[in-house]
């Protein structure tokens, strides 16, 4: 009874065409469907990712227009990460956004990647991390997460010197994004923020039997702690990481425009997800009952700092309901709703799907 990896991480987006407009006009990635909140039918649930949604590859969004704007915290998410394969292909992403008009910071050393930072349109942080060096750069492959890392000093001193990280960028403009940087491969990581890092640490190893692979301190704030979980020896798209905040001076998350709504684990199939949904009940936590979300099957549950964590299904995928080549051209209910196809139509504005051949910059 395993956990595969990440399946997907989904946030509030206050407007979904220019939400579009980023995700596949300048990070690249594709919509592979146009559907609606199950449960808030009158909202769109747009789903981006590589060509045909893999899982680990989904980023999702709800469309609340009226939402205020959401505010980081214990129990909600920092910020998630996409990978790319090297560093060239981090500083051409430099490059581009930087180009279009969009704020970067980075690249920074983080040991076991190289990343930069920047923001989507509605204030999520979003990362762009190498797929390497990995976790053995400082620990065995039999003894990853085994005892505390210490983040370099060599390292930290580096990572401080602003004025050189500012300059550090690709020498040409990367007008179109190549194969090499292309970020199929979808995403490296989601880091959360918690309150008890131990505490943390049971619910993901122990309960859901996650592989700990690193403990680490937060690079940019020594003094926290930074561990990471994941499968296979902490691939990159199977790997959640939490910062350790101190309670008394964080305040919880407000969820809200830029922030993450939930995100979810990979499970291979109906029976294992029905297993650890047991397994849940029996240690005494809420678990909500099977839903069929079309695409793929889900449950919901909470980890101890509150964040919502659902396990879903690898399967059927998206092209269950319209073939590869047209996947999120239009907008696709589940049976319950076709009925009211008609009103809900009216409620959302449709998507343009425009042509990206000659991208400008623009005050995103």
């Amino acid at each position: 009874m395993n956990i595969g990896g990440l399946h997907h991480i989904t946030l509030v987006a206050s407007h979904a065409q220019r939400t579009t407009d980023f995700y596949t006009g300048v990070l690249g990635l594709r919509l592979v469907k146009q559907t609606v909140n199950f449960d808030d039918p009158g909202s769109y649930h747009l789903y981006f990712g590589d060509s045909l949604g893999r899982p680990g590859s989904v980023v999702t969004f709800f469309e609340w227009p009226q939402a205020p704007r959401g505010k980081p915290g214990l129990g909600g998410t920092h910020h998630f990460a996409l990978q790319v394969a090297d560093y060239a292909g981090l500083l051409q992403w430099k490059r581009r956004l930087t180009d279009l008009g969009v704020a970067v910071d980075g690249p920074f050393d983080r040991h076991y990647f190289q990343s930069i930072y920047f923001h989507d349109p509605d204030g999520a942080i979003i990362e762009i991390a190498t797929v390497g060096p990995g976790w053995t750069v400082d620990e065995l492959p039999t003894a990853l997460g085994s005892a505390y890392q210490a983040p370099p000093e060599a390292m930290l001193s580096a990572n401080r010197d602003a004025e050189r990280i500012a300059a550090t960028t690709w020498s040409e403009p990367v007008p179109e994004i190549t194969p090499a940087m292309a970020l199929s491969r979808g995403m490296h990581h989601i880091t959360a923020i918690g309150a008890d890092i131990e505490r943390t640490n049971a619910f993901y190893s122990e309960l859901l039997g996650l592989q700990r692979v690193k403990m680490t301190s937060n690079f940019d704030d020594p003094s926290s702690a930074h561990w990471y979980w994941g499968v296979e020896q902490g691939q990159p798209g199977t790997l959640l990481t939490y910062f350790e905040r101190d309670p008394a001076r964080t305040r919880p998350v407000q969820m809200g425009v830029g922030q993450t709504h939930h995100f979810a684990f990979q499970v291979p199939d109906d029976a294992t997800q029905l297993a650890f949904r047991e397994r849940l009940l029996r240690a005494g936590l809420r678990v909500s009952p099977v839903m069929d979300r079309i695409y793929f099957k889900s449950i919901y549950t909470n980890d101890p700092d509150g964040h919502i964590v659902e396990l879903a299904t690898a399967g059927p995928g998206f092209a269950v309901d319209e073939a590869p080549e047209e996947l999120g051209r239009s907008l696709k209910l589940p049976p319950w709703l076709e009925s009211y196809r008609g009103q809900i139509e009216r409620r959302l504005q449709p998507l343009k799907l425009r042509d990206w051949t000659a991208l400008e910059p623009v005050k995103w």
